[in-house]
């Protein structure tokens, strides 16, 4: 296989990256090459290059990786040893991780805006175990998007500047999603939740990373399960807005 070879997915990249690997050390043929090129591509994408193998991110080429792999007594240990090693990254590529609301939340968003919504969406699940702080921003980022949106195919007018609670509540107002609208009791309870909802969305990830934390104290730092809480929250209300306003509109 030559470099021109190359599979267009990063799921078959890092597959064949798994195998250029496991060929050089159970005896078969060793492709520099493509193992150079292949780790030049992973290294170059931030969110990817932190799922890589550690061996990889330190090993430029496969003569300096066999100073680790050739430790390992036998073919089979050195397969057992790199498929753990390719685990967590494979598992990110398929979607090992992704929960039943991602695709749901998926699906809705990529109908609405395949290029632009759908897009951030994205952005925002990739980033939920590698980079928390960047999940939360781009779950902040998911919202206000659906919110322009929604404002700009209905010919309203906003502050291209409003922050996401303010564009919120003008979207609210539009389709009839504001609690004072309605006089249910429980439904007035869960749009009262939506709304707050999104106004601890816009400062949450402020209030845990706040680089000029008060009191001398060390700010917070957002972790795996502060990100995933945002992305699902942003996911859930982004396809419930999105719904309701494709609802109105064939209306």
């Amino acid at each position: 296989m030559t470099f021109y070879d190359m599979p267009d997915s990063w799921l078959e990249r890092a597959r064949l990256l798994e195998n250029v690997m496991r060929a050089s050390c159970t005896g078969g043929e060793r492709d520099e090459p493509m193992y150079s090129a292949l780790r030049s591509e992973f290294m170059q994408d931030d969110q990817l290059k932190a799922l890589l193998p550690e061996m990889v991110r330190t090993n430029r080429t496969l003569a300096s990786l066999w100073g680790e792999l050739g430790e390992i007594a036998g073919y089979k240990g050195r397969r057992k040893h790199l498929n753990d090693a390719f685990t967590r990254i494979i598992d990110h590529l398929e979607g090992a991780n992704r929960a039943p609301l991602d695709i749901v939340a998926g699906d809705t968003l990529a109908t609405f805006d395949s290029d632009g919504v759908h897009a951030v969406w994205t952005k925002a699940l990739a980033r939920r175990t590698t980079d928390p702080e960047g999940a939360i921003t781009m779950a902040r980022t998911l919202l206000e998007t659906v919110c322009k949106r929604v404002l700009d195919e209905r010919d309203e007018s906003y502050d291209d500047r409003a922050d996401l609670p303010d564009l919120y509540k003008a979207v609210a107002n539009l389709l009839n999603l504001a609690p004072d609208q309605h006089t249910e009791a429980p439904i007035k309870a869960i749009l009262g939740s939506a709304m707050n909802l999104v106004n601890g969305l816009g400062t949450l990830r402020n209030r845990l990373s706040d680089s000029h934390g008060r009191g001398g104290k060390i700010p917070v730092r957002p972790s795996q399960r502060h990100a995933s809480l945002a992305v699902n929250m942003a996911g859930a209300l982004a396809a419930f807005v999105v719904e309701t306003h494709q609802e109105k509109a064939a209306a």
